[in-house]
């Protein structure tokens, strides 16, 4: 696990529609809460925010100090401008490093599959994130998914197929599919040109049968 992220921020007083003033002095409006304390309104410079939050997302741990404390955080929620995309607001969660916590880590593929290589199929591929639930100290950044294993067309990677070591739950369905290996269009376009080429090859000729008014005529 890496080392956490360090971060300052300032005990705030400005609240309600007041906070304007201070993101026009290049500073974001902060609060952090947990099971633990009482809620904390801090204030913290625009880009070392930013900077922060770049890194750490929301799963990476950070040591936000407070005045003379220092909390171990987590980024729950980031409030941006619609337009403009500036942050606004941010709720940072405070940790208890003795209970697990749940949080969405992003998935990341790493290898490459022989299928893909061997331009047998195309990697067709599931959720981008996986809840996890997990003591602080063992958090994940990422969560990598090796592609080696899918050799073939159809070769697929299932959430019960990860393991992500011991104090570590995955909360999705172990039946949710990560990762297939799919057949390419050309491929299979060819293939039921085939399977059509078989099928009017072995067509049975149509029997016309005469009817008793024809015999009769003759």
């Amino acid at each position: 696990m890496a080392e956490n992220l360090n971060l300052e921020a300032e005990p705030r007083n400005v609240v309600g529609k007041k906070v304007s003033q201070l993101r026009r002095q290049g500073l974001v409006p902060v609060a952090l809460y947990g099971p633990r304390i009482e809620p904390i309104s801090a204030q913290i410079a625009y880009r070392p925010l930013e900077l922060a939050l770049l890194s750490a997302g929301g799963t990476h741990l950070i040591d936000l100090k407070v005045g003379k404390n220092t909390h171990t955080v987590l980024a729950r929620d980031v409030q941006r401008d619609v337009i403009r995309g500036d942050i606004l607001h941010v709720d940072f969660f405070v940790v208890d490093e003795s209970q697990v916590i749940s949080t969405d880590v992003p998935i990341h593929f790493v290898n490459e599959s022989p299928a893909v290589a061997a331009k047998k199929g195309i990697l067709l591929a599931g959720p981008s994130m996986l809840s996890i639930e997990t003591l602080p100290s063992k958090l994940l950044s990422v969560i990598e998914v090796d592609l080696s294993p899918l050799v073939e067309v159809g070769d697929s990677i299932y959430v019960h197929n990860l393991d992500l070591g011991e104090g570590i739950k995955i909360l999705n369905d172990p039946d949710e599919m990560i990762c297939r290996i799919s057949q390419t269009s050309a491929a299979r376009a060819e293939e039921d040109l085939e399977v059509a080429e078989l099928e009017e090859g072995s067509a049975e000729p149509e029997i016309i049968h005469k009817g008793k008014e024809d015999e009769e005529d003759f």
